[in-house]
């Protein structure tokens, strides 16, 4: 059975997000030898240059977030295709990859409007969602929750399920170690979301 950890590397807007929760989660990750997703912020990237360039040489596979973290179907025509080619960019320059053709939209916004479909199919991308939902962005989520969302989830999707994470909430970082050793126990196969037979749309509520 395969599960895909994803995490959207972004700004937070939200408390319980402490310094160096993303630093932890790549530790973790390396430290149990998984591979992961993640789907990086431009301006993200941008503002943490060190721990986003880890994130490529840890051997971890890297999709494109958006430059600015808006909605996309707000986006005029032009401020689409300059937020698509800016988050690129600054992905290129600070994490050192191609991230094509990986993208998620933020907050699941447009992955279903033809309009953003096509804009992203122009630069190359495709538009991966996730099918567990264990909301760690919820100020009120504890890091139990998390675990217990992420591994339950999973399991009752089954094989090439994809799992909706973020780097900056603590109870995310704090989870992470026995979200790994639960789902490798249930005999999870743990790889990035290109390893997958088939990709999700997008799940809406967790």
């Amino acid at each position: 059975m395969r599960v895909a950890l994803t995490f959207d590397a972004e700004h937070p807007d939200r408390p319980r997000c402490p310094p160096g929760a993303a630093r932890s989660i790549l530790e973790t990750l390396a430290g149990a030898g998984v591979h992961a997703t993640f789907f990086v912020q431009g301006r993200w990237a941008q503002a943490y240059p060190a721990t986003a360039r880890r994130i490529a040489a840890d051997g971890h596979l890297v999709g494109s977030h958006s430059f600015y973290h808006a909605r996309l179907p707000l986006l005029s025509d032009a401020g689409l295709e300059a937020d698509i080619g800016d988050a690129e960019a600054a992905i290129r320059a600070n994490v050192g990859v191609d991230p094509r053709p990986w993208f998620r939209c933020p907050f699941g916004a447009g992955w279903d409007d033809p309009r953003i479909l096509a804009a992203l199919e122009r630069h190359g991308y495709r538009h991966v969602g996730w099918d567990v939902v264990p909301a760690d962005w919820l100020p009120e989520r504890t890091a139990a929750e998390v675990r217990r969302f992420v591994v339950e989830g999973a399991l009752r999707q089954g094989d090439g399920s994809v799992v909706l994470l973020h780097t900056w909430p603590g109870p995310t970082a704090e989870a992470l170690p026995g979200i790994l050793l639960d789902l490798r126990a249930a005999g999870a196969d743990l790889s990035p979301v290109d390893a997958l037979p088939t990709l999700p749309g997008t799940a809406i509520s967790p």
